[in-house]
């Protein structure tokens, strides 16, 4: 099998121990329910949320509340690994991101304890989640941006907080291959989403937010509708069964070894358009009221697939109209759920 098409089936044992951290969230979650599907017996799920939190628990994994932001835990996490997928962040969407620049920040403190540990358990390969906000925001000034490339995350200004972090952390991995030769693997994220994540609460992103709010005005009859900025501000969204397929292809392909990519759409909507699929979905129609003083991150972004089609000859499929059907009516289900008392994930 040619290295570009290569999982974690091709190359591993079932009895392989995997370890992912972040797993009581969104993708980390589904990245351990992933693995489990096909089949490999140990994984060490991890996250410091209690258990009842978590957005999925996978039945015969090994599932521990740990904060990973300290040393000693990220070594008995990773003892005995063969493989470490980091996820772990404390990050949310843009509402997030731009009030608690602080807790994004330290998250450095995850990645450079857990890298280390996984180095000194002998883990053969290591991956780390990193997002798209590393990229200089210089770029992203106009709605109708220019797909960005992997190099253009230099020279450096990422988005304050988060991107710094995540830009940072990269440096940590491709060092530790450079230095030690430890097998490091990064993705830069492009706006994941889907079913069993943050809908609601503070931390939720664009689609799923967008969802909620027009379940609550069909729910309420108030038939409106709040956009942060002025709704022209563009992104392209991955859905989630993409995005785990990218990452095993890209944690185990030689050729992408301490190399960051793009691992994102590139499929270019503005937050108009996002609402317009949804009201599409629901069958209604809203008035759009635009806030501008809230949270509304860069003007535009977008991912060039030109790399990974390069290396793996593949690039995220499902269509937008897709996916987002499939997280409306996730969310819809929660959010009924919720009022008829029943417990939820948020």
């Amino acid at each position: 099998m040619a290295d570009k098409n290569k999982r974690a089936v091709d190359v591993l044992d079932k009895d392989s121990l995997i370890v992912v951290s972040g797993a009581g969230g969104f993708i980390a979650g589904a990245l351990t329910k992933y693995f489990r599907e096909q089949g490999f017996n140990r994984i060490r799920a991890i996250d410091k949320k209690p258990l009842d939190q978590w957005y999925q628990r996978v039945s015969g994994v090994e599932s521990l509340q740990m904060d990973l932001s300290e040393k000693d835990t990220c070594t008995k996490a990773c003892e005995g690994a063969t493989e470490v997928y980091n996820l772990a962040a404390d990050m949310g969407g843009m509402g997030f991101i731009e009030r608690f620049r602080i807790e994004c920040l330290r998250s450095i403190l995850i990645n450079t304890h857990m890298v280390e540990a996984a180095y000194q358990a002998g883990a053969g390969r290591y991956f780390f989640s990193s997002s798209a906000c590393v990229y200089n925001t210089t770029l992203q000034a106009d709605p109708n941006v220019r797909a960005l490339k992997e190099l253009d995350a230099y020279p450096a200004m990422a988005e304050r907080g988060y991107g710094w972090e995540k830009l940072m952390s990269e440096m940590f991995c491709r060092e530790y291959w450079a230095e030690r030769e430890m097998k490091t693997f990064i993705a830069r994220f492009h706006n994941v989403y889907g079913p069993y994540g943050t809908w609601d609460g503070g931390r939720e992103k664009a689609p799923a937010a967008m969802c909620r709010k027009v379940i609550e005005a069909e729910d309420t009859g108030n038939y409106e509708i709040t956009i942060w900025g002025d709704g022209r501000q563009t992104r392209s969204f991955m859905y989630i069964d993409d995005c785990l397929d990218g990452i095993d292809m890209i944690m185990h392909c030689d050729k992408l070894i301490a190399t960051p990519i793009n691992l994102g759409s590139n499929y270019l909507v503005s937050i108009n358009d996002l609402v317009s699929i949804v009201e599409k979905i629901a069958g209604i129609k809203l008035k759009r009221n635009y806030d501008p003083d809230a949270p509304k991150g860069v003007a535009g972004r977008n991912s060039d697939n030109t790399f990974i089609k390069q290396v793996l000859d593949w690039q995220p499929a499902t269509p937008l109209e897709e996916g987002m059907e499939k997280t409306y009516y996730w969310i819809q289900k929660q959010y009924t759920d919720r009022k008829a008392g029943k417990r939820t994930v948020s």
